[in-house]
C-alpha cells in the first residue's frame, strides 16, 4: 500500500539559528563544549523546564552553572529553547538551539537575551 502522505525528496524544511562569538579558543577547545541538561515535569505538550544544569567541562560550564539568573531565564523556556548548545568553531564559539521547521523556526527577545547572557561568559573567560 503506498503512503497517501509521502516524504518529500531532497532537502527538508530545517532551520537553525547560530550565534557566533569571535574567541579564538586555542588548545582550549574542551572548555568550550557544553549543553544544558533539563530537569521537566510533565508529560508531552504539557511538559516544563523546572531546573537548568549546564553539562561540559571547564571554565565556561562551571561559569555558566553559577549564573543563577541566566538559568532562571532559561527555565522559562519551552523544552525545545531551553536546548542548548556551545561549541567552539574555526576562531570563534557557536551558540545554537535545536532544529525547527519553517512553522516554529524564530528567536525570541528573551532567547536572544539569554545568548546574548551566555556570549558575555564566554567572552570573560
Amino acid at each position: 500500500m503506498q503512503d497517501p502522505n509521502p516524504l518529500p525528496w531532497g532537502a527538508l524544511d530545517r532551520f537553525q539559528a547560530h550565534f557566533i562569538v569571535r574567541k579564538d579558543v586555542g588548545n582550549a577547545e574542551a572548555n568550550f563544549v557544553v549543553k544544558t541538561v533539563l530537569t521537566t515535569s510533565g508529560h508531552f505538550g504539557a511538559k516544563k523546564v523546572i531546573k537548568v544544569e549546564w553539562n561540559g567541562h571547564g571554565s565556561l560550564a562551571s561559569a555558566l552553572n553559577t549564573d543563577a539568573t541566566l538559568n532562571e531565564m532559561i527555565a522559562q523556556q519551552s523544552v525545545n529553547g531551553a536546548t542548548i548548545f556551545v561549541e567552539p568553531t574555526d576562531g570563534a564559539v557557536r551558540i545554537r538551539g535545536k532544529w525547527d521547521d519553517h512553522l516554529a523556526f524564530g528567536i525570541t527577545k528573551d532567547l536572544f537575551e539569554i545568548y546574548d547572557r551566555i556570549a558575555g561568559h564566554i567572552k570573560s573567560i
